[in-house]
């Protein structure tokens, strides 16, 4: 079946960048409001003014650039606080002397704040100690002196920023350890999808040749130990299975990615489980069915009659080729239950847990696994000189691994 690559992106930051994308539009226009209600009290209010144009201009023309991490450069953080120092500074050029000491605001006022804000979510608590510290300096230049308004301001934008900073930096290494998460259980899932696929065709030929060659001798026996071999060693293999490197985006502030390749959706509309299960009927398979139709999504019915075909490997592998079984199907208001029962001399009691110890996942990966992903369960009962009873329930309105519903 086609396969699709599905990439998720996870990021705490973008919010964080369209706040503060609003907040200099809105404190721009805050500091300009300022000015115009204490117009008369500058003394040279044309230096104000052409301060506040070019903020104008530099806040709506650069407002692209704090959409994201990746557009807000070094450059422009930069001359977007060097915009704002200045602003501090000319403020005793163009306001009164008696409303600077007395506490007035800047020209920039709080428009300040988001260029060191700016500093805090692009690159962290250090970045924004850095940033509120040249705006603590300004401050103090422009005052003249230590004023007691004036350090309360920037000892409260240096903790906040500080604090944003630090916060952004957690959440970064809260993504990535998320991200590593999610790609470990996707791999892990399509892991165990191989081996159920591996299981019900490579493992089983590989299994068949080295009995086969066995009983032939000569250098067909050689063929089968070769064949036993390579069974052990894929066995090893498809039990243990590599976990990919986790991928970040390129772009810090777009967040973690994580890629999983997942099947293309399968075709609108249930299947007939009859239909499936028929291959299996034969002179020493007997199939009971319902006489109308057990209709199912289509990986459910698809993964129902592979893990009866497990089963089945499992009565003519352990039970021999003599082994006679029987599969009913019954159709529940709310579930489908398959049964597969045998009359082979059963499992000796513990023998299941060896088997998976030793990398036989047959009935763990092919039956129960199937059914779980489903949200099903397989019970298997068997006792020993009786035969061996697996019955497989799958409920009819199926929520896939990938939480994706499958009505009915």
């Amino acid at each position: 079946m086609a396969k699709r690559e599905r990439v998720m992106r996870m990021s705490v930051e973008q919010p964080l960048w369209r706040a503060l994308t609003a907040y200099r539009v809105l404190t721009m226009l805050y500091a300009v409001g300022l000015f115009a209600t204490a117009y008369d009290e500058f003394v040279r209010p044309w230096v104000a003014v052409a301060y506040y144009a070019v903020l104008c201009g530099w806040t709506l023309a650069t407002l692209p650039r704090v959409a994201n991490a990746a557009r807000c450069t070094k450059r422009f953080l930069a001359a977007d606080l060097t915009i704002a120092v200045t602003g501090i500074l000319l403020t005793t050029v163009a306001d009164a002397h008696d409303r600077v000491q007395a506490g007035g605001p800047t020209l920039p006022s709080i428009w300040t704040a988001g260029s060191v804000l700016a500093f805090a979510i692009k690159g962290g608590w250090r970045w924004a100690a850095l940033a509120s510290s040249l705006v603590a300096v300004a401050n103090l230049v422009e005052r003249g002196s230590p004023a007691r308004d004036t350090v309360h301001n920037v000892i409260l934008v240096c903790i906040a920023s500080v604090a944003i900073g630090y916060v952004v930096e957690v959440a970064r290494a809260s993504e990535r350890t998320l991200a590593r998460a999610l790609e470990i259980e996707a791999a892990t899932r399509e892991r165990e999808r191989l081996a159920r696929d591996i299981h019900d065709s490579v493992l089983q030929v590989l299994a068949m040749v080295q009995r086969r060659g066995a009983v032939i001798g000569g250098e067909a026996a050689e063929l089968g130990r070769m064949a036993g071999e390579q069974e052990v060693a894929l066995r090893t293999l498809v039990s243990g299975g590599l976990v990919p490197v986790s991928r970040v985006s390129e772009d810090a502030a777009e967040g973690a990615l994580v890629r999983a390749v997942e099947e293309e959706p399968e075709p609108d509309g249930p299947v007939d489980l009859r239909a499936l299960l028929a291959p299996y009927a034969g002179a020493m398979v007997s199939l009971a069915e319902p006489g109308a139709p057990v209709p199912l999504a289509p990986a459910a019915a698809r993964e129902v009659a592979a893990a009866v075909g497990a089963a089945l490997d499992n009565v003519r592998r352990h039970a021999g080729e003599d082994a006679r079984a029987w599969i009913l199907v019954e159709d529940e208001p709310d579930e489908v239950i398959v049964t597969v029962r045998d009359d082979g001399p059963g499992i000796p009691e513990g023998r299941l847990v060896q088997a998976e110890g030793e990398g036989r996942l047959g009935v763990a990966l092919s039956i129960r696994g199937r059914l779980r992903d489903l949200g099903g369960s397989a019970e298997l009962i068997s006792v020993p000189g009786q035969g061996t009873e697996v019955e497989l329930k799958v409920p009819k309105d199926v929520t896939d691994t990938r939480g994706k519903a499958e009505q009915r």
